[in-house]
């Protein structure tokens, strides 16, 4: 799709602008739900997600900047929420063994177990906001498509 100076970009069909609206829509009123569904946990969405990425990863453990990307959030968000999670003992923050000038988040026992109860929780409001509500046959697509736009709006990590 060329873009001159002259003319700009062409406008969006009708169903290109019910996308891009539904999606605004979504990116704004998804994470509030969401939270909302999670508060019963003792975890906000934002922490689970990154108990839930350091469950995943060896030794428990990710750099500061990797977490952030994978969790879509900024650096300094990445921190505030590592720091909260570090003040009841879920998360530990540690120099890099390699680099003293990198963090490392890592997951602790109880962090561990904090994520394990909030997952039914965490499930069942992703279930109920979005994945039950998208046709099966749809799912491998619509998860491929979305993983290349989050991945093309994320900044490649930088060492923190």
């Amino acid at each position: 799709m060329a873009v001159t100076p002259d003319t700009g970009p062409p406008p969006l069909s009708t169903d290109e602008f019910l996308v891009w609206q539904s999606l605004g829509r979504l990116v704004h009123a998804l994470p509030r739900v969401l939270d909302d569904d999670m508060s019963r946990t003792g975890v906000t969405m934002s922490e689970f997600a990154v108990l839930l990425i350091l469950s995943r990863t060896p030794e428990r453990r990710a750099r500061m900047s990797a977490l952030a990307s994978a969790a879509g959030l900024t650096p300094s968000r990445i921190t505030r929420v590592v720091d909260d999670l570090s003040k009841h003992d879920l998360v530990r923050k540690e120099r890099h063994s390699r680099d003293s000038r990198v963090s490392d988040a890592v997951l602790t026992d109880a962090g561990l177990a904090a994520m394990e109860r909030a997952q039914p929780a965490h499930l069942a409001s992703a279930r109920r906001r979005v994945i039950d509500r998208i046709p099966a046959a749809l799912i491998p697509d619509l998860a491929r498509t979305l993983a290349e736009l989050a991945d093309s709006l994320s900044p490649q990590p930088r060492d923190t």
